[in-house]
Parts: structure tokens; C-alpha cells; sequence
């Protein structure tokens, strides 16, 4: 399975938003972090931030809502043209309805686990979904340690999709560095967000480049 690098814009100079997505060119997709200050302790940016990303027209979105009631807002980042829309299994009251309604607008859907959640209770509806975000760290804050103890979970999730004969991609975010990339493709995961390890890195670029190498060899 070919890895998929997605830079996490949390960590960039919001001022300079295009010179900062040139910087990353090099990867799949731009993950775009949006908080409310209710599902997480942090606010972020919303819609206005993903359209300017959208516009730019350097990467398609991966936009990761960890906000509430996502079944009521997460049509909107579908409807602005993003490629991916992940919104958390703990937020949504009807996951498997909002996953449809997602693809019928036209974007790819994944389903976003926080550490604490089980993949189990979503085995029989995996069939619904194109990605599912495996949080390697609590969600809200970027520059954290990646959870050693996630390496299990994403075992388990590739076990169940293989299980079911799906091509379901594995996205893994929260302390992806060229420290813990390895690991966690060797777990089964195929999609990897770098925030800090990428706009932190003296060169972006390279750094993407650095990361797509390593994750080359262990993804299965």
C-alpha cells in the first residue's frame, strides 16, 4: 500500500498560508485541524481556513473536524470541496447516516477514534467509511508524544479491514515523526499526519520527503 503523507497545517504561519503550503507541496494532502473549544480545549479555524486552503489549489484537504455535532456541520466541508471529511465517533448521534451523506456531496469519509475509543463497536459498518483515524495522541493540541499503546488498536483495525476484504486506508495523527512513522506503518497504518515534525523541520519539504521514504518501506 502506497503511504499517504498529510502535513497537519496546525503548526504553519497562518499569516502566510500559501507560502507555507508551497513549503509542503510535496505531500498527498493538507490535513486541516478544526477545533470548536468544545469537543477539544482548543479553538482553531473553521470553513473560512479550509476555503482559502482549497483555493489555493496547491493540495486537496483532509479536513479533521473535532467538533460537536458534526452531523449538522461536517456537510459544509464536504459542499466547500474537500476531498476528505473525518469527523469523531464520540461526536456524531448517527455516524453511518452522516458517512452517506458525506459521499452523496462527494467527499471521501473518515471515521476518527480518541485513544480511548474501540474500533470494535465500527467493525460491521467499516464498509461505509474510506479512512479511519486511529488518534495517536488525546486530540486538541498539536506537538504532542505519539501513544506508544495506539501500535495494538492499529493492528487491530487492519486485522478488521482485511477481515472484510475492504480497502479502507489507516490515517494516524498525533506524534508523527521520522521516530515513530516506522511503527506505526508497520502496525498497518498507510496515512500519517505530521504537524510539528514537518513545519518545525528546517526544511518542509525535504522533511515530507524524509517521511513518505521511511513509511515506503513498512507500509504493508
Amino acid at each position: 500500500m502506497k503511504p499517504t503523507i498529510s502535513p497537519s497545517i496546525l503548526n504553519c504561519d497562518i499569516g502566510d498560508l500559501r507560502g507555507e503550503l508551497t513549503k509542503i507541496s510535496s505531500a498527498d494532502v493538507a490535513h486541516v485541524d478544526v477545533m470548536d473549544n468544545h469537543f477539544v480545549p482548543n479553538l482553531s479555524w473553521g470553513l473560512p481556513v479550509v476555503e482559502s486552503v482549497i483555493a489555493s489549489k496547491i493540495l486537496p484537504v483532509d479536513a479533521h473536524l473535532m467538533i460537536e455535532d458534526p452531523d449538522r456541520w461536517a456537510p459544509a466541508y464536504a459542499e466547500a470541496g474537500c476531498h476528505s471529511v473525518t469527523f469523531h465517533a464520540e461526536a456524531a448521534a448517527a455516524p453511518l447516516r452522516l458517512a452517506r451523506e458525506l459521499h452523496r456531496i462527494g467527499s471521501k469519509v473518515g471515521l476518527a477514534l480518541r485513544p480511548a475509543t474501540d474500533i470494535a463497536p465500527f467493525v460491521d459498518i467499516l464498509s461505509e467509511f474510506d479512512m479511519i483515524l486511529v488518534m495517536t495522541v488525546e486530540p486538541g493540541f498539536g506537538g504532542q508524544s505519539f501513544i506508544d499503546s495506539m501500535i495494538p488498536k492499529i493492528r487491530r483495525t487492519r486485522e478488521a479491514i482485511n477481515a472484510s476484504g475492504l480497502e479502507v486506508s489507516i490515517q494516524v495523527d498525533g506524534g508523527v515523526s521520522r521516530q515513530t512513522i516506522e511503527l506505526a506503518a508497520e502496525a498497518g497504518a498507510d496515512n500519517f499526519v505530521a504537524g510539528s515534525a514537518v513545519f518545525r523541520a528546517e526544511d518542509a519539504y525535504a522533511e515530507v520527503a524524509a517521511l513518505r521514504e521511511l513509511a515506503l518501506h513498512h507500509c504493508h
